[in-house]
């Protein structure tokens, strides 16, 4: 008896399961695939801005060199051009308090780096969903599987391993199915959610590095 031939001899509710498992799956994997080359771009991003950054470049000219080849996926780009807007728009006010300045583009910054962090975060939540309930689907259309099987048994004069072992079978490969759709999503997110605090750390780091050298600028 192959597996095949229990699945499509399964009661439609075991099928709805199994079919339900599959498609979380699929997604699963298309969601990983996305994070996986999502979070590498950022990281390689990153590195490639932080270099520019403290490579000596006059703030100015980096600001220009941003808004004429802007890269809306790099998240410090993101932050810094943020940040610069903001100071630059206050310190323009001809009253304009130091203390007030930072407060602003601390704010702005704040703003950038609560936008990055939902980019980061994006499908992570249906990972942790789909890691966290498909054992129990799988083990819901188990227990009806087995269930079905014990009641077919009311019209057997003799119950052998054999008229029930069908029946138990089809429905354990809904647990299977629950497992092989959990374990993945499971490993991804916690994988993915390491590498998002860590990207965060970053930033959070580079906005307050930032912060400072514009503190001293105002106060210059």
């Amino acid at each position: 008896m192959s597996l095949w031939s229990l699945v499509v001899n399964a009661s439609l509710v075991v099928q709805l399961v199994m079919l339900s498992l599959l498609a979380a799956s699929i997604l699963s994997w298309v969601m990983i695939l996305q994070r996986r080359k999502f979070i590498a771009s950022a990281k390689r991003s990153l590195v490639l801005f932080e270099e520019r950054f403290w490579s000596g470049v006059d703030l100015s000219q980096l600001f220009r060199e941003v808004n004429v080849n802007p890269n809306p996926n790099c998240a410090l780009e993101n932050i810094f051009r943020s940040g610069i807007k903001e100071f630059t728009r206050l310190r323009q006010q001809t009253d304009a308090d130091p203390e007030a300045v930072m407060e602003g583009v601390q704010r702005a910054m704040r703003v950038a780096l609560a936008r990055e962090e939902e980019k980061l975060d994006t499908h992570l939540a249906f990972l942790a969903t789909v890691g966290s309930t498909s054992p129990y689907v799988g083990l819901f259309g188990t227990v009806w599987g087995i269930m079905n099987s014990f009641r077919g048994l009311a019209n057997v004069h003799q119950a052998t391993l054999a008229s029930v072992a069908p029946g138990i079978s089809e429905a354990l490969i809904a647990t299977a199915i629950g497992l092989f759709a959990a374990i993945p999503a499971v490993i991804a997110y916690n994988r993915f959610s390491s590498r998002v605090e860590s990207l965060m750390s970053s930033y959070e780091t580079f906005a307050e590095e930032f912060s400072s050298i514009l503190h001293r600028r105002v106060h210059a």
